[in-house]
């Protein structure tokens, strides 16, 4: 290439003339360079243009210096220009903090959106409630709130941790004053602290996290399963599953077990000793079910019922009902839109739904369905519910025996392909059970500052994660009544599966004697508060508690 070529630069160690113009470009508060003899003459410096994909709150701050200790405007100004109690401002001076950090001193701690602090304000009942409805949901995470600190629960000494396991084994109950006046140095709240974090699992597999197994595939996936390929090993996790299972129902037939769970990778069930959520015999409830399941159950001779299907068709034959006397009163001269009613559903002691062919005389000309349609057609209804909280199918008293063993032999109760294949079901219970492993939740407390109206205070806030049965979490607040002067809010995280175990049971004695509950199950290791709460008939429904909150001894809660 030749050198005369405009633009040319030999062994390119020295750019075109005409790039260094454009490169070159005076800063907004120098001087404009003089141009070199020749060159054309440049436009001023354009002001920089405001970004059109950000916020106005990010609009370019007007230059000038701000004095010093003057707060930085609403929205002006570089992020690492403004203090750092700028960011927990929310939206409203009414409304919660919408985010917190760790107080002055130590480093800033960035919480996910579902920690926000303080927790939303829980639906209040109209008089005060000194206890909590019951919930027969899982909780996989707690969050706890108060103005008081949690240092209580840190740091267990051995001693301490050592005592909280014995009286757990031992069914120690521990009654706490109503109020601890220097809780970190009470010795009794923090061994009472130790014995409501303790559950028994199994399996039990260190390297695999075995609750919850409804979508666990992707945290199960790429772990190590040597049974997976293995046909033996299979059948002997499979048998020293059968032995735990059969034990927790036999200490829960003999009154010294109160409940348990099996977590399926399918459907999760719960079994409940009899004299609690009101009924009088041993109940076990099951969801979420498909046809399939229900139909296998009844080939095996268990009764169940599905009580929220049934609801529905009663509800809807009272709308019925309703519908045709008021065609009767008014007579049918009434237009009426299709919207002010709705249809009547089918009814089920109708053969085929084809009889009123035969009123006119057609019936050999119309070619029926056959057997199969007509037994889908019956089932329509219960196959729309499958996956779903409404398949809810409950068992009671001896057919929960044959519910045990349908489940023992039952092929579709483990999977046989993916991450969880040859994995037997989590059994999960209060109390300890042949082949069961002791566990205990984890818990750990945090400082945070939460801007409440126009002040900032300090929260303080304590996590339990893991699988939090009903009794741990009724154990948890009644200490956290003592330990936090009877104020503190928690944020209560449900396994979905499971809060549909809520629901009324049709059958339940309302009218159960609550000292012959005590009495039967005073040894099933509970706190006599614990088990008062949990006999109660269930009147959660399909949902469960979101949120509760405390204040001077008092509880509100949401669902």
């Amino acid at each position: 290439m030749d050198a005369t070529v405009p633009g040319y630069s030999p062994g390119f160690k020295k750019p075109p003339a005409t790039l260094r113009l454009k490169r070159k470009r005076p800063r907004r508060s120098e001087p404009a360079a003089p141009q070199p003899c020749g060159a054309a003459p440049r436009a001023p410096s354009a002001p920089a243009r405001r970004n059109p994909f950000s916020s106005l709150d990010n609009a370019p701050r007007q230059p000038g210096r701000r004095h010093q200790g003057e707060p930085a405007p609403p929205g002006g100004g570089p992020a690492s220009a403004a203090p750092f109690w700028q960011f927990l401002e929310s939206a409203g001076e009414d409304e919660p903090a919408r985010s917190v950090g760790l107080s002055e001193g130590t480093n800033v701690l960035a919480l996910p959106e579902d920690l926000h602090l303080p927790v939303p304000t829980p639906t209040v009942p109209t008089s005060p409630k000194h206890e909590f409805p019951a919930d027969w949901s899982i909780k996989t995470r707690l969050l706890f709130t108060s103005s008081q600190p949690f240092t209580w629960a840190e740091h267990l000494k051995a001693q301490e941790e050592a005592q909280g396991f014995a009286q757990h084994c031992r069914a120690a109950e521990i009654n706490l004053p109503q109020s601890v006046q220097e809780p970190k140095l009470s010795t009794e709240l923090r061994c009472a602290f130790q014995q409501s974090l303790v559950y028994w699992l199994h399996p039990s597999l260190p390297w695999l996290q075995l609750f919850p197994r409804i979508g666990a595939d992707r945290k199960i996936a790429g772990k190590a399963c040597p049974w997976a390929q293995d046909e033996a090993l299979q059948q002997a996790l499979m048998s020293d599953w059968s032995v735990s299972f059969t034990s927790l129902y036999n200490l829960l037939k003999a009154k010294l077990c109160p409940y348990f769970y099996v977590c399926t990778y399918q459907f999760t069930v719960l079994f409940r000793a009899a004299g609690l959520a009101g009924s009088d015999v041993i109940t076990a409830v099951l969801s979420p079910t498909t046809r399939g399941l229900r139909e296998a159950m009844r080939n095996e001779g268990i009764e169940f019922s599905l009580p929220l299907v049934e609801e529905s068709r009663s509800k809807k034959q009272k709308n019925s009902e309703g519908n045709l006397e008021t065609e009767v009163a008014h007579g049918p001269e009434v237009d009426r839109s299709p919207e002010d009613g709705k249809e009547a559903a089918p009814s089920d002691d109708d053969d085929d739904g084809f009889s009123w062919l035969e009123e006119m005389g057609v019936q050999d000309k119309v070619k029926k369905p056959d057997a199969i349609s007509i037994k889908l057609r019956k089932e329509k209804h219960e196959v729309q519910v499958d996956h779903r909280p409404e398949s809810l199918a409950v068992v009671k008293g001896t057919n929960t025996f044959t519910l045990l063993n349908f489940l023992i032999n039952c092929k579709s109760l483990v999977a046989v392909a993916g991450p969880q294949a040859g994995l037997p079901p989590t059994l999960l219970s209060p109390v300890a059970f042949r082949g069961g492993t002791m566990q205990t939740l984890k818990a750990r407390s945090m400082n945070a500052k939460a801007r409440v109206r126009l002040a900032y205070e300090d929260i303080f806030s304590l996590e339990i994660v893991g699988p939090v049965l009903p009794h741990s979490l009724h154990s948890l607040t009644m200490l956290l009544q003592s330990a936090q002067q009877g104020a503190f809010s928690a944020v209560l995280y449900t396994y979905e599966p499971t809060a549909v175990f809520n629901t009324h049971l049709d059958n339940a004695s309302a009218a159960l004697k609550k000292e012959t509950i005590s009495k039967d199950l005073l040894k099933c290791g509970l706190h006599s508060k614990t088990l008062d709460q949990l006999s109660q008939v269930p009147t959660l429904g399909k949902s469960s508690l979101r949120s509760l909150e405390m204040k001077d001894y008092a509880y509100a809660w949401k669902s």
